[in-house]
């Protein structure tokens, strides 16, 4: 009988009860008393599932090297060099051991250190975004809609269906829509002429709007203030507070008026002053607003490279777009589901309202001022700064099919609802440009000598009203 654990014959024979191997005691023992277990099949063992054998004791003879004192000096200089060896490849083994673990530890502190940086940078992005958002929103009690949407955020499943409900009902009539019978004719606008002048209001001239069903007009200039101003009977009704920096755009949405802000604050103001509501998600000025055809979404463009979609109805931000250039004016397209934004970079860039994405871009070489979609719904005007014309661009041919030269800088343009008469204001004064469906031909019909920014028709094109740089609203008609 062997040991299982020495493999010499045992002194002290033990048999285990799990295994039925046999065993030294004091080995065994030990064993149990350090693990617990068999030591061969891994199974629980006790010291009471040994069974001690009875067996006669053996003598054994000595071995010859240890029958004499030089075979036991050999012996013990055999073992003591077996030793040595053993201790230098264990010293060996560990300083190569050292040495792995001394990179794995240089390497868990660069990644450390990296991961501490980039929280860190991450942190700061954060607080700027805050500081940002917060900032601009905790200017007053009654701001909404202020979180700021860096990420293209997709639009509510009921602003979609709006889009497209909106889109399906004007588009299927647009071509058949007849010119309304009290339209002016081109024959009156012809004939038009400066009827009456304000009083200088907001020096300027940033922004004039025209109620489409009131005599109402939004008025500004280079400050903070703007103004309801009575067309029919030349008074100031209400002032609007931008707060601060100075109306760059604005429009009636309704009853609304809505204005934008070089501070980055577009701001809603209802029938009261408690009926107020602004909007701070530009990282810089807001150059433009424009209306949606639903009449409650509105549209911002900026110098951050963003547009923003705002939900009037909830006064909810409803997606902020990030773009490639800063733009400087926008207008949605009359069915609304195009978005047409003109960029510092020269282009006229057309968005699909739902995606967000980047539907063309029309190449104009040079900032672009004013955009303008006439109610065809295939035809987009254009004016870069500093320019004397004015660019004429199908959307279906994705082409330029004219351009129109006015003779003086051009400041703004205007189309009116019937898609017949194009208006522009300058420098040189403001002239009307009439496209005639039956000779396909365009034809200065209109032409006054006053210097203008700003230009707006009124209710059935029965009238021009013009704005000045000195603030003074000019009314056009017969």
């Amino acid at each position: 009988m062997l040991c299982a654990i020495s493999g010499e014959p045992p002194q002290v024979p033990v048999v285990s009860r799990k295994s039925g191997k046999v065993y030294e005691k004091r080995l065994i023992e030990a064993y149990i008393t350090e693990n617990g277990k068999e030591p061969v099949n891994d199974q629980v063992l006790s010291v009471e599932d040994l069974i001690e054998l009875d067996t006669q004791p053996t003598v054994y003879p000595r071995p010859p090297q240890l029958t004499s004192i030089p075979s036991l000096l050999s012996m013990f200089q055999n073992e003591w060099d077996a030793l040595a060896l053993q201790y230098y490849d264990l010293k060996r083994s560990l300083k190569e051991t050292e040495q792995k673990l001394s990179v794995a530890l240089y390497q868990n502190d660069a990644a450390v250190r990296v991961i501490a940086r980039l929280q860190k940078e991450r942190d700061e992005a954060r607080a700027s975004l805050a500081k940002i958002d917060v900032g601009r929103g905790a200017a007053g009690p009654s701001t909404n809609g202020d979180a700021m949407q860096v990420d293209s955020a997709p639009l509510p499943a009921p602003i979609l269906e709006k889009i497209d409900s909106v889109q399906e009902s004007l588009s299927r009539t647009r071509r058949k829509r007849p010119v309304p019978e009290d339209w002016a004719t081109p024959d009156a606008i012809s004939a038009y002429t400066a009827q009456s002048t304000s009083e200088p209001l907001y020096p300027g001239g940033t922004l004039l709007a025209v109620h489409d069903s009131s005599d109402l007009a939004l008025v500004a200039g280079n400050g903070a203030k703007a103004g309801v101003y009575s067309l029919s009977n030349n008074q100031l009704l209400r002032a609007l507070d931008g707060e601060t920096g100075s109306i760059t755009s604005g429009l009636w949405a309704q009853d609304k008026a809505v204005i934008a802000t070089s501070s980055g604050v577009v701001k809603v103001f209802g029938a009261d002053e408690s009926d107020t509501s602004s909007f701070s998600v530009h990282a810089g000025s807001v150059n433009g607003v424009t209306l949606h055809a639903s009449g409650s979404i509105v549209a911002s463009v900026g110098e951050d490279k963003t547009y923003v979609l705002y939900d009037l109805q909830t006064m909810q931000t409803l997606t902020q777009v990030q773009t490639d250039s800063a733009l400087n004016c926008a207008q949605f397209h009359p069915d609304g589901h195009l978005l047409a934004a003109g960029a510092v970079d020269g282009q006229i860039k057309i968005f699909d309202v739902k995606s967000g994405t980047l539907a063309a871009a029309f190449d104009l070489a040079a900032p672009v001022k004013c955009v303008f979609f006439s109610e065809n719904g295939t035809w987009l005007a254009g004016v870069t700064e500093g320019s004397t014309t004015i660019s004429i661009w199908d959307l279906r041919k994705a082409a330029q099919i004219k351009s129109i030269e006015t003779g003086s800088q051009v400041q703004s343009i205007s189309w009116d609802y019937t898609g017949q008469f194009l208006a522009a204001a300058g420098t040189g004064g403001v002239t009307v440009e009439q496209y005639s469906k039956a000779s396909k031909e365009w034809s200065e019909i209109s032409k006054s000598a006053t210097p203008s920014t700003r230009i707006a028709w009124g209710k059935g094109a029965h009238n021009l009203f013009s704005l000045s740089e000195q603030g003074v609203i000019t009314t056009f008609g017969r």
